[in-house]
């Protein structure tokens, strides 16, 4: 007996179409199962990100902190390490040199001198005159005639006076003019510079500063290295020559 051939192929093609069927489910349970899984890599991936951002930006925040706490700060200026002057200070300081110099009887417009460690201000009325050398001039009076040259002797007087305004000397006192031969490096820099042009009759107010002024010690009347005041008057100016005695010695005479 032949099977019917409805029936074989019934029989034929069932196990075949089931397979296929079954083969398409797998596909395309293992198609989800794949984006399933990309997708959750692709999230793991992105939290491990986040949590190297995260890290990363806790990292830069403590070192950002511990700079500023500590002071070294490459972005910022570090301004406590310049102390910045007080206006109040120096007014304080320039009203105690002021006070200082009353009790010493200083003459009329007098220097004052604010000092704030090694560094020192003068302050002076607008009569005076500050030099490229530093040194300060008032002109109390214009004498007149020439200035003085280098060989000729100066006859002057002088009174000196300290930051604080107290009398260091005065030739007034000793009722004798100072004499001296100019450039012959017998004064101070500052006070050859400051009587080298004026003239006969003047009176000048000389401040000098520590690099142009005197030498210091117990030989002298200065015992610090401060700022020095002279008033000057010019009393004349004589030439000079040098002459010869008795073939083997010789001077100089001032006329």
């Amino acid at each position: 007996m032949v099977p019917n051939s409805s029936f074989l192929l019934s029989k034929i093609s069932f196990p075949y179409t089931l397979s296929a069927c079954h083969t398409t489910h797998r596909q395309k349970s293992m198609f989800q199962c794949c984006s399933a899984v990309t997708l959750q890599d692709k999230r793991v991936r992105e939290q491990k990100v986040n949590i190297l951002h995260y890290e990363d930006n806790m990292k830069r925040r403590s070192l950002l902190f511990f700079l500023i706490t500590s002071g070294i700060s490459p972005a910022l200026p570090a301004y406590g390490k310049t102390k910045s002057k007080n206006p109040y200070d120096e007014r304080r300081l320039l009203e105690q040199n002021k006070r200082i110099q009353r009790e010493n009887n200083a003459p009329e417009e007098f220097p004052s001198f604010i000092r704030e460690g090694f560094e020192v201000k003068v302050v002076t009325s607008d009569n005076y005159v500050k030099r490229d050398s530093g040194l300060i001039l008032w002109d109390i009076a214009v004498g007149e005639g020439d200035c003085p040259k280098d060989g000729q002797q100066v006859t002057f007087h002088y009174i000196g006076y300290n930051e604080s305004g107290r009398r260091i000397d005065s030739t007034y006192l000793q009722n004798a003019p100072a004499k001296i031969r100019m450039g012959t490096n017998a004064l101070v820099p500052g006070f050859e510079e400051g009587i080298r042009d004026m003239r006969p009759g003047g009176r000048r107010r000389i401040i000098i500063p520590p690099e142009l002024g005197p030498p210091v010690g117990p030989s002298t009347f200065f015992s610090s290295k401060q700022f020095e005041v002279f008033d000057v008057e010019l009393l004349g100016i004589q030439d000079c020559k040098r002459r010869t005695i008795a073939g083997f010695y010789s001077d100089v005479v001032c006329n």
